[in-house]
């Protein structure tokens, strides 16, 4: 069953039992307001007779009966006297009686209230109504004052029919909008559906849905929408990144191809130019082997944080100035470190700033000072190198950018790149600027908690 016809069904159901419930209850108010107009009208009756001296009268065949005028009994009623013992006395021309129970005669020893009660006489069902009364003498009896119900049941029934027909017809229309209002409430899951198998068939992530007000079904359009936002950006930075790859891979694989044809070639090199090339191609595969280690680094730094840690950023950052260190004798590492914890993944963090120690060393001249520096949740290095021009300083954080000065130089320009990767994931970010005196200042701040201390 499709969800449509769900929600029709649902919608139809929803409005029939509704229905139904409105129609039980005008049922159940219209039968109190009828029996409530036949008690007022039984318990005026009684009244009026028992106002009048309560007596017996003697009949033309010796018997004892009430003596109550026509008018104040009304048409189709019936009065009844119960004495204490069990007998009852009717009008001259009542020839059926009512049934005298427990509590009937409880009323007519005066022990009992009023009360009303539904009875059968012959075929015919009664309202009757039980009051006390006495006589002259004082003597206790129970007055029965009685109507029939033919009338009431049959205005119940009429009402009955017609609520059946009402609430047919209101299932019937309840049915019909549901189909209409699923099929109009559903039109932009339909329109989801479609462009989702649009964009399954052929590919396209340029698929939109239009997506006007502010409910549920427009936010998940907006939302589907931002989604393929999303996935476009990604497959293009994806794509991108390939063709930067390529296109970077090419240079040192087609000298590496040279030189490996040099060295297998048939002429005989000398010793020398042999171990050149040799070094040659031991250094390009250096290269490389960084190149595709920075790609993958690149490719993993895609993917959210699994499970982050709380770090201390001093003692990670002097764990790599002192790796620094060894790799880069030429250059002099002076730190400034505070206790600084942050929130992350140690292993990315350690890797930005291992990239920013090596890109500071490698543009600082021979003897030159590199200046380290953690203080609440920021990494600052500063370089006394020649520094970077103002051009390029918006794009030296995009991948396999180089300067036009560094294009000579080894590198594969994906190292900042690592490092404003690392700043994203972390909430972060990294800045660079010019530096007083000469060089570059990059500053890499990391979102998280920080505790100042002192660490020397």
């Amino acid at each position: 069953m499709s969800f449509r016809a769900r929600l029709a069904i649902v919608a139809a159901a929803a409005v029939s039992l509704a229905v139904v419930l409105a129609s039980v209850v005008v049922y159940i108010v219209v039968r109190n307001q009828l029996f409530k107009t036949v008690d007022e009208a039984l318990r005026q009756q009684a009244q009026t007779i028992s106002q009048g001296p309560t007596h017996l009268e003697r009949g033309e065949n010796g018997g004892s009966y009430i003596d109550v005028p026509r008018p104040v009994l009304g048409a189709a009623s019936y009065v009844q006297l119960v004495r204490a013992d069990g007998k009852t006395f009717r009008t001259p021309d009542e020839t059926g009686s009512l049934p005298v129970s427990g509590n009937a005669l409880d009323v007519a020893k005066g022990g009992g209230s009023s009360f009303f009660s539904n009875a059968d006489v012959g075929n015919t069902e009664v309202r009757v109504l039980t009051v006390p009364v006495q006589d002259l003498t004082g003597n206790h009896y129970a007055l029965q004052v009685a109507r029939p119900l033919g009338e009431v049941h049959h205005t119940l029934a009429r009402i009955t029919l017609f609520l059946l027909l009402i609430a047919i017809g209101g299932i019937a229309v309840a049915a019909t909008l549901g189909l209409l209002v699923s099929r109009a409430a559903l039109a932009p899951v339909r329109r989801l559906m479609k462009a989702t198998e649009n964009v399954t068939e052929t590919g396209d992530l340029s698929e939109r849905i239009d997506a006007t007000g502010r409910d549920e079904l427009s936010r998940l359009a907006t939302s589907f929408n931002t989604m393929l936002g999303a996935l476009a950006e990604s497959t293009r930075a994806q794509r991108q990144l390939v063709a930067d790859a390529s296109h970077e891979l090419r240079t040192p694989l087609t000298s590496l191809r040279t030189n490996i044809e040099v060295l297998a070639g048939e002429h005989r090199l000398p010793a020398a130019d042999r171990k050149r090339l040799l070094s040659d191609v031991v250094e390009e595969l250096g290269e490389m082997t960084t190149l595709i280690s920075e790609l993958i680094e690149l490719a993993r730094g895609d993917q959210p944080i699994a499970e982050p840690e709380d770090v201390r950023l001093d003692l990670l950052a002097a764990g790599a100035v002192d790796r620094a260190k060894r790799s880069r004798p030429n250059v002099t590492f002076k730190t400034s470190f505070e206790e600084s914890m942050v929130h992350g993944d140690p292993a990315t963090i350690e890797r930005a700033v291992s990239n920013l120690l090596d890109n500071a060393a490698k543009w600082s001249p021979a003897g030159a000072d590199v200046d380290v520096q953690v203080e609440d949740g920021v990494v600052t290095i500063r370089d006394r190198g020649p520094g970077i021009a103002e051009e390029d300083l918006p794009f030296i954080f995009d991948r396999f950018y180089r300067a036009r000065s560094a294009r000579g130089m080894s590198g594969s320009g994906l190292g900042l790149a690592i490092v404003r990767q690392v700043a994203l994931a972390h909430g972060g970010e990294v800045r660079a600027e010019a530096a007083e005196g000469g060089g570059t200042r990059i500053s890499l701040r990391l979102n998280g908690k920080t505790d100042a201390g002192a660490n020397s």
